[in-house]
């Protein structure tokens, strides 16, 4: 946008400007960061008067005055102007999801080429004024226009889906859950974290005297808890799913052994876990920015899958993604173009996938492909390569074409874009739980509340 300014000789008395501004909790967040200002009072997630409801959340009252400064700097005056002064008074409060309207007035031009200005900001919805006040400001004495800044985007770090995911979670009962060798502090810390939720109540299978010992190195007690000795992680594997077949647990966790192992008890024919579908792994990642979950598939388990495996990797993730609110997810089918390429296998896939999905083969979602990362995440990337697609642009699901591109894709997520990741493998009776030694508190815990959620949903609850 062309902006221009107005010149102390073009300024008269009763000129005035206004801009409107919607208050986000993202907003408050910067403000904090910012200005050192760390009150809990303008920030999410707190309960200030101790009603135990978290309060809505109030606006900084010098945030609110910074609307002012906008309109002086880019309208009226405009470039160029610098202050002098500002007097506020504030007279009500705003919150975040008001829309706000900043207006000033030129109020009287001085022979020292400053001019006074009166300032308000009010609530649009119900006009009340929020805050007055008058500035004085040097006006600018050239003309000048320019064009408005395209100033480094803000993504404020925060994860806003896994804290909506655990408020869920925590309004169920927790769900019993086999963890397996958790032999050494982290795997044992990960279990322990989500007791303390209250998300899962543990069964903790393996080897007793490690197991111990792990607690002690936490300074924790196993006080209450079960744990059911194995002497090494081929039983303990196979004694947890034997807890799930006898009903006694509804979800295994992963601690400190292979994944395969693990894997290979719950496939076994006898008292397994199958159920026609192969096992697949979903990540349920958090991606600071992005206005939804983003499920990434399969990026654990399967390492290099045919059109068959895929057709169940697509299915899992659709039903997971329906366990998450999801209704109608959107399944976007990765590959390094958009259009199909014979030389490229991924594409031929990706295309066959999207047809058995309109043919009623894959059921719950929609599914294209093959997509680019590009225009299956950014909308502007999509209408620029002219992809007309209802998945283009908002993929909710990510399917990609193998292993190695799957854990690529989630680690630099997780590492260059900020974002947290629950893991947990489908296809099998029960989920489970597959979480790394590298993962933050935040992951264990929405690991297990993508559990408890997806068992609550399943079996009617939610």
């Amino acid at each position: 946008m062309i902006r221009e300014n107005k010149t102390f000789d073009e300024l008269k008395p009763g000129d005035s400007a206004e801009l409107k501004r919607t208050c986000t909790t993202d907003d408050l967040i910067v403000f904090a960061n910012v200005s050192g200002n760390h009150n809990p009072m303008h920030l999410p997630h707190h309960d200030i008067d101790g009603d135990g409801k978290e309060d809505e959340v109030v606006a900084p009252s010098m945030w609110i005055g910074s609307l002012i400064s906008a309109v002086l700097g880019n309208i009226l005056p405009g470039p160029g102007t610098l202050y002098r002064r500002q007097e506020l008074r504030f007279k009500d409060r705003a919150r975040a999801g008001d829309d706000l309207i900043a207006r000033v007035t030129v109020l009287s031009k001085n022979d020292d080429g400053s001019v006074r200005l009166g300032t308000e900001v009010r609530r649009a919805a119900d006009n009340v004024l929020v805050l007055e006040g008058e500035a004085e400001v040097l006006a600018p004495r050239a003309k000048f226009q320019f064009e408005e800044q395209d100033l480094p985007g803000l993504v404020v770090q925060r994860h806003r889906h896994f804290d909506k995911l655990l408020e869920t979670a925590e309004k169920l009962p927790p769900i019993s859950v086999a963890v397996v060798s958790p032999e050494e502090a982290n795997s044992l810390g990960g279990a322990l974290l989500g007791t303390k939720a209250r998300l899962i109540t543990p069964i903790l299978v393996g080897h007793k005297d490690k197991i111990l010992a792990a607690a002690k190195e936490l300074g924790e007690s196993l006080d209450g808890i079960e744990i059911i000795d194995a002497p090494n992680d081929t039983a303990a594997a196979n004694a947890a799913v034997d807890l799930v077949a006898d009903g006694r647990a509804h979800a295994l966790m992963k601690g400190h052994l292979h994944t395969d192992v693990l894997l290979k008890a719950a496939l076994r024919k006898e008292r397994g876990l199958r159920i026609g579908r192969r096992f697949t792994h979903i990540f349920v990642m958090d991606v600071p920015g992005v206005a939804h979950p983003l499920l990434v598939t399969d990026a654990a388990v399967n390492i290099a899958p045919d059109l068959p495996t895929k057709v169940d990797i697509v299915q899992n993730a659709i039903d997971l993604a329906h366990s998450l609110g999801m209704d109608n997810p959107k399944v976007g089918v990765l590959s390094a173009v958009e259009t199909v390429n014979p030389a490229i296998p991924s594409s031929v896939d990706a295309a066959l996938l999207s047809k058995m999905n309109e043919r009623g083969q894959i059921q719950g979602g929609i599914v294209d492909g093959p997509l680019a990362m590009d225009n299956a995440i950014n909308i502007t990337a999509a209408r620029i390569k002219g992809i007309v697609s209802p998945v283009a642009g908002q993929a909710e699901v990510l399917v990609v074409p193998d292993l190695d591109a799957g854990n690529m894709l989630a680690k630099q997520l997780t590492f260059i874009s900020g974002a947290e990741a629950a893991g947990i493998v489908m296809g099998a009776k029960v989920p489970i739980i597959l979480t790394s030694r590298a993962d933050s508190d935040k992951s264990r815990l929405a690991s297990c509340a993508v559990a408890l959620v997806h068992q609550a949903r399943v079996s009617g609850k939610i």
